[in-house]
């Protein structure tokens, strides 16, 4: 079972990683900072972080152009945002999307909810877990089957259901409540790439 659940997530990964959608292939990056094309990767303000507000992204060496960068400080809710189309107003319909490949790095546990437009505020979120990688650069995919996603107990139950939030996906919100150091390099998400700006 473990065997053949791998295999679907390498088959995914190498889908996702060789066939970009062709907006991507066409267009490539945008031309202001980016990452596979998501230009709005930002500090919230809420929770003590570096930097405390503003874009996370930062030149980066090797294949990535660009990285978001941002450090959670101390033992309270922390937040990171980032739009999917790039705009606050815009949204992502994901409902046809079997996940998402991440390339990060994190010093600790975090989580990713998946906030809708209809319900962008509040931090009773559909979420998954993100997991440490001790500090080193990893390519993980993520699904985004109802399955693999619950809310965080001390944050609230959603009121509404998985399947508007991936239909109204307006940001993927990064939210910890331990110190860590995050750094993302690439995000492809199957069945869907945002227009620049």
């Amino acid at each position: 079972m473990r065997k053949s659940l791998i295999a679907a997530a390498t088959v995914l990964a190498v889908s996702l990683g060789a066939s970009p959608a062709p907006a991507a292939a066409a267009h490539g990056e945008c031309a202001t900072p980016s990452i596979n094309r998501y230009q709005q990767w930002l500090a919230s303000g809420e929770g003590t972080t570096v930097p405390a507000t503003g874009s996370l992204l930062v030149p980066a060496r090797g294949h990535s152009k660009y990285a978001a960068r941002i450090s959670f400080l101390g033992t309270e809710w922390h937040v990171a945002v980032l739009w999917l189309a790039n705009r606050f107003e815009a949204q992502a319909d994901l409902s046809r999307s079997a996940g998402f490949l991440l390339t990060y790095s994190a010093t600790d546990d975090l989580y990713l909810q998946l906030r809708p437009a209809s319900h962008w505020s509040g931090g009773a979120q559909w979420a998954t877990r993100i997991p440490s990688t001790h500090g080193r650069t990893v390519t993980r995919f993520f699904s985004l089957r109802p399955h693999a996603w619950t809310s965080v107990p001390e944050l609230g139950t959603p009121a509404h259901p998985f399947a508007v939030a991936r239909a109204e996906a307006r940001g993927f919100v990064f939210v910890g409540k331990t110190a860590n150091d995050i750094e993302f390099r690439g995000l492809r998400i199957d069945r869907y790439t945002p227009s620049c700006l």
